[in-house]
C-alpha cells in the first residue's frame, strides 16, 4: 500500500499550508468584522452637541438675596434662588416636620444660601411657579405647581399636593465664590 504524500513542511513542525490559510484567513474575517462594527459601535457614543449641554456655569454674582434665577441644563430648568436669611431659617425649622418625602435641608444644599433645584414637578413634569417676584409661592413659602396643587417649601421638599418626591436637586458644585457648574 502506497503512503499518501505528506503537504508538511519541508524540517517543518507538522503545519501545512492549508493550516496556515486557514488561520490567515481567520484572523483576516475576524480584524475585518470588527472593522466593519466599529461605526456602529462609535454611533452609541453621546453626540457632541450632547456632550455640551452636559454642563452649565452659572455666575451667581449679579443674584441678589432674595432673587430666583431660571437656568437650562440638559433642556431642563433649574431654579437657583438665593435665600434670605429667614427663609434658611424656614427651611431649617421644618426639618422636623413630618413630609411624605423627608429630606433635611442641609442635605439639599451646598451653600445654605444657594438652593439649586430641577424645576420640573415630580408628579406629572409641570413647571412649579415661584420663580418671578409676582408669582404664588403656595403655602410655604416655595413653590407651587398650578396645574395640580403641589406645594413646596423653601427647599422644595414637598409639603402639599399629588407630587410624590421633593424638587431634584441636581449634580453641581461651586468653581469659585460666586461660580457653579451644574452637572
Amino acid at each position: 500500500m502506497a503512503e499518501p504524500a505528506s503537504h508538511a513542511q519541508p524540517g517543518g513542525d507538522g503545519q501545512t499550508r492549508r493550516d496556515f490559510l486557514l488561520q490567515a484567513t481567520t484572523a483576516v474575517g475576524v480584524v475585518g468584522t470588527c472593522l466593519s462594527l466599529w461605526p456602529f459601535i462609535d454611533s452609541m457614543n453621546p453626540a457632541a452637541d450632547t456632550l455640551a449641554l452636559s454642563t452649565t456655569d452659572v455666575d451667581l454674582s449679579s443674584v441678589k438675596v432674595g432673587q430666583s434665577i431660571t437656568v437650562v441644563w440638559q433642556g431642563k430648568p433649574v431654579f437657583v434662588r438665593h435665600r434670605t436669611p429667614d427663609e434658611i431659617a424656614a427651611a431649617a425649622k421644618d426639618d422636623g416636620e413630618t413630609m411624605r418625602d423627608p429630606q433635611k435641608d442641609a442635605d439639599r444644599v451646598k451653600k445654605a444660601e444657594w438652593l439649586v433645584l430641577i424645576g420640573v414637578c415630580t408628579h406629572l413634569g409641570c413647571i412649579p411657579g415661584g420663580q418671578k417676584p409676582g408669582d404664588s409661592r403656595g403655602d410655604f413659602g416655595g413653590w407651587m405647581c398650578p396645574c395640580h396643587g403641589s406645594h413646596y417649601d423653601t427647599s422644595g421638599r414637598i409639603r402639599k399636593g399629588p407630587a410624590p418626591a421633593n424638587l431634584a436637586v441636581p449634580p453641581y458644585t461651586f468653581t469659585s465664590a460666586s461660580t457653579i457648574r451644574i452637572g
